[in-house]
């Protein structure tokens, strides 16, 4: 059997920076804190748990601690808040994410009314919304556009959480387009993730099983499965290489496999010898 692995898989340059700076941080002699898990991966989460950085919820005193921001950064007001109290902050926000907090406050500052296409509880889309003085409107599929308020929008600028189906956001993009008269868009979908998607719409076609790694927190994974579905049925979405059922693998000549950016190398590597194992049972 043939197995083929995406160029692609696995941690992208924010997910591996972050994890670098917050077990570079932890080495410190100060009590780190974090808001929410560094990534969306259980195992990366353990990682960092082992390295001593504690998962918090809420605020307490400050003094003495620092603060570490993930990868999917924050808003405006988390940010002065732990200030306030007296944590010292550790940035890990990716730098591409940064940027789209730069772009979103320039199209404010300029007049346009901000919108984002993403999904609305996603630490990322919360993060990029919190930059802003104003509301931003958050639309995550076509049938939640609401047109009423959109076509009484002069001018909008538009940006995209980095991780997003482009050619879904694309459809969106269309009907907003037609239905305000100014529009300003910044295609703001990461390198990383617009090369994940290329290949996926390639490998599923060209394999006759798909394995896509990742946990079902992770957006960009879960766009990835959703093209691999679309295209191929016998795609499957596991987190671990307990999940794989040799049942999977009947007949099949060629399986591909990719993984989500927040996925770790050592997973892939299990789940790719897993397969080969069950393929050389089947001969």
């Amino acid at each position: 059997m043939e197995i083929n692995l995406a160029i692609s898989a696995g941690f992208c340059f924010g997910v591996r920076r972050a994890i670098n700076i917050a077990l570079k941080t932890a080495k410190t002699n100060k009590p780190v804190f974090m808001l929410g898990d560094i990534v969306h991966n259980e195992e990366v989460v353990k990682q960092i748990q082992k390295s001593g950085i504690k998962k918090i919820y809420r605020f307490s005193c400050g003094d003495g601690k620092i603060l570490l921001i993930r990868a999917h950064g924050c808003s405006k007001n988390t940010l002065q808040k732990a200030k306030k109290l007296g944590y010292t902050i550790t940035d890990a926000t990716c730098p591409m994410v940064k940027e789209i907090h730069a772009i979103a406050r320039e199209l404010e500052n300029n007049g346009f009314k901000i919108i984002v296409i993403g999904d609305k509880s996603h630490d990322e889309v919360k993060g990029i919304t919190g930059q802003l003085r104003t509301k931003a409107i958050v639309i995550d599929k076509l049938e939640n556009i609401p047109l009423k308020k959109i076509k009484s929008i002069r001018q909008a600028g538009i940006v995209v959480q980095s991780t997003q189906n482009l050619d879904k956001a694309q459809e969106i993009l269309d009907i907003l387009r037609n239905n305000i008269q100014k529009v300003k868009f910044h295609n703001t979908i990461c390198k990383p993730t617009r090369m994940k998607q290329n290949e996926i719409k390639i490998m599923p076609l060209e394999n006759d099983v798909m394995v896509i790694i990742g946990s079902k927190t992770s957006a960009n994974t879960k766009r990835i499965y959703e093209i691999s579905k679309s295209l191929n049925r016998r795609s499957y979405w596991i987190n671990s290489s307990n999940e794989i059922s040799k049942n999977w693998l009947d007949k099949a000549k060629s399986v591909g496999i990719t993984a989500g950016a927040s996925t770790p190398e050592s997973t892939i590597q299990a789940v790719t010898q897993k397969i080969k194992d069950l393929a050389s049972r089947k001969q």
